[in-house]
């Protein structure tokens, strides 16, 4: 059964969300005044624990692993996986009362691609899309046995995916150089920074002018935040780092399903 799709124009998905962005995305975001928030998790390296948020298909993993890092985390090994991404609470600030995008030339990968998922272990379900009924039920076929049917929007979900498994290692030494080094347990939620938009605009440079700059992820100690004590002794065993959780540097974002 084909998958239809075409744009109402009601703005939903430019509301409330925060859009995954590219580093030369973040930086023109930046440089035009918005906000990035950075989103983190991450998962041990040993998968036969049996602990929350690593029972991982072995497609599931392998995609974690290619858009992560990996780095120490207290006596163990860990892979962490790092979000750059417009802070939007509301309202997009490029979306104007007519509901449209005001930088649409040069709007974001993930809003070029959407309604589609960059996670290839996502499928495309409308009922968790914001978009009205109408917008599945008009409009050329998006999927088609299971593909992409047009073949641009195809070349970019990959340049999306490339993207981020490409650019880990900046994002790891950006966070360095922000003195972000904690994350979550992937499955159990995320790290959530609002980092000063004047220091990460400089870490951003940094990073761009001196590649050597990513070796500061192995230079790091990172630590898992999880949402309860039950899970936090588990991982302590394994000899996880384990965060306070009145450190208040970032905010923690529990994942209801986890």
């Amino acid at each position: 059964m084909d998958t239809r799709f075409s744009c109402t124009g009601c703005g939903k998905c430019c509301t409330g969300h925060h859009v995954p962005l590219t580093l030369v995305e973040a930086r023109q975001w930046s440089t035009d005044g918005g906000q990035v928030i950075i989103l983190v998790e991450g998962f041990l390296d040993d998968t036969g624990l049996g602990l929350k948020g690593l029972e991982l298909s072995a497609g599931q993993r392998e995609h974690a692993q290619r858009r992560s890092i990996p780095v120490r985390c207290g006596d163990t090994q860990a892979y962490v996986s790092i979000t750059f991404a417009s802070y939007n609470p509301g309202r997009c600030r490029n979306l104007g009362d007519d509901n449209r995008c005001a930088i649409y030339e040069r709007r974001p990968l993930v809003c070029r691609i959407y309604p589609m998922e960059i996670n290839p272990h996502i499928p495309l379900r409308p009922e968790m899309k914001d978009c009205p009924p109408e917008s599945w039920q008009e409009g050329a076929a998006l999927i088609h046995g299971g593909r992409v049917v047009n073949p641009q929007l195809a070349a970019l979900i990959e340049q999306s995916r490339q993207a981020d498994r490409d650019e880990i290692g900046a994002k790891t030494a950006i966070c360095a150089l922000l003195g972000i080094s904690t994350m979550a347990l992937k499955g159990d939620g995320f790290t959530v920074y609002l980092p000063e938009m004047e220091a990460f605009m400089t870490a951003l440079e940094l990073v761009r002018q001196q590649e050597a700059l990513d070796r500061l992820a192995n230079q790091m100690d990172w630590s898992l935040r999880v949402s309860n004590e039950d899970l936090a002794s588990q991982l302590e065993e394994t000899g996880a780092l384990i965060a306070s959780a009145l450190e208040e540097s970032y905010a923690f974002i529990a994942l209801g399903a986890a």
